[in-house]
């Protein structure tokens, strides 16, 4: 038995306690965030299985300038923030090529493609399997016009076995009679999933992980402390937390203990927001991903949840109402006649690194170190396989899957690809 200290109170670092509590191992998770602060919160609460493809696509490079000029676009930019961001940015977009989608995707379908059935193995006989919500999930186009625009995404999920509908017109207003005439195509995916409460989720999950013994401390990490090349403790708040192994799951904000355990990881928050409004007198059937104006909306208890836009300014500038404003805007054109009683609203960053894989493993020189974030927009959908490959890897146990695309080594400081 090991004594683990697992950094990060979101899907990731809960994951990885529970299943290494269930592995025997003594676990202890370090936060200093509320959960309301925790991308995990704010999601769309969808397991977007089918979500392989990256951001970075052939022909964002072209796009990109008209759509953070165009207000009615899902991509804002805090211009100050622009020439910190650039040379991120240019990394990012160098892998806008059909071989690395791809390759990109290749590695995406691994963590994500079982999303469902991972979460319900990681909630079964806890609280927290009330909250998950087999579905479908469709993509809505204005016309099938507008589908083919995306032709080459959905050739990327077909060589990786995805499957799908078609529904043109009739037969999708069949399936939602809510959404406007104006949205005449729609793609369902089946064998999908939901979380009807992102945050009661992850707080049954945390709350299930303690009643069995997990310690729980609320406090910052400072520093991992290691002796002969091991990791032996935890610094938090200044004491050290003794520790066997330890696991860096902070999200968009893990940049800063990375370093100190020499990796270079060039990583950004993408800041998402979500709107939520309670009470609607229209409820849609399904969650949904509107493509003309990249945001999803999910039924969830009580109310309809907006999630998605882009923007990039940092982990420290507050949040704008240019993004709110869009998807009120969106939502209003989407479904007819929407009324709601009241309305929340959030923002939340998604941790991307510049070649949108996730890192997940031991780094490299320090053993007993390990990290596991940097999952874009599917954090919460590949939670739960990221955090058991994590405790398979700290039990002594071999994953079932090549975690090569995954290893932190690739942007190590000796690495001369770090760069790349």
């Amino acid at each position: 038995m090991k004594d683990v200290v697992v950094i990060g109170a979101g899907i990731v670092g809960v994951s990885t306690a529970l299943w290494l509590q269930r592995a025997g191992q003594s676990v202890t998770i370090v936060d200093r965030c509320m959960a309301k602060d925790r991308a995990s919160y704010g999601n769309a609460g969808l397991l977007a299985s089918c979500a392989v493809v990256p951001i970075a696509v052939p022909g964002l490079l072209r796009k990109a300038p008209r759509m953070v000029l165009d207000p009615d676009q899902p991509l804002f930019v805090k211009w100050s923030y622009l020439p910190k961001i650039a040379p991120w940015l240019m990394r990012y977009l160098s892998h806008g090529r059909p071989s690395e989608t791809r390759r990109i995707a290749e590695a995406l379908a691994a963590i994500i493609g079982d999303s469902l059935e991972d979460h319900q193995a990681l909630a079964s006989g806890t609280p927290a399997s009330r909250h998950i919500r087999p579905s479908d999930y469709l993509f809505v186009y204005n016309n099938r016009a507008h589908y083919d625009e995306d032709a080459f995404g959905w050739s990327v999920r077909r060589a990786l076995g995805y499957d799908w509908e078609e529904l043109d017109g009739a037969a999708w207003h069949a399936y939602d009679p809510v959404y406007s005439a104006e949205l005449g195509f729609a793609v369902r995916l089946g064998k999908h999933g939901m979380i009807s409460d992102p945050g009661a989720y992850l707080e049954d999950l945390t709350e299930h992980f303690k009643s069995e013994g997990g310690r729980f401390i609320r406090g910052e990490a400072d520093d991992i402390v290691r002796a002969d090349g091991k990791v032996s403790g935890v610094r938090i708040d200044g004491e050290t937390v003794p520790a066997d192994a330890v696991v860096v799951a902070t999200g968009a904000w893990s940049g800063k203990l990375t370093r100190k355990l020499g990796l270079h990881v060039p990583l950004e928050s993408e800041r998402g927001y979500h709107l939520e409004l309670w009470g609607p007198n229209k409820v849609p059937r399904s969650p949904v991903m509107i493509a003309s104006g990249k945001f999803v909306v999910t039924p969830m208890e009580g109310r309809l949840r907006l999630a998605g836009i882009v923007e990039y300014g940092g982990l420290e500038k507050p949040p704008s109402q240019a993004p709110v404003a869009l998807l009120r805007k969106n939502i209003k054109a989407a479904i007819p006649g929407l009324e709601w009683k009241d309305e929340q609203q959030w923002m939340g960053h998604r941790p991307v690194p510049s070649d949108s894989i996730p890192l997940i493993g031991e780094v490299p020189g320090i053993s007993g170190a390990f990290v596991g974030f940097g999952h874009h927009h599917v954090g919460l959908t590949g939670g739960p396989k990221t955090g058991r490959l994590l405790a398979q890897l700290i039990s002594g146990q071999q994953p079932n899957i090549d975690l090569l695309p995954y290893s932190p080594a690739r942007f190590a400081a000796n690495n001369k690809n770090t760069a790349k």
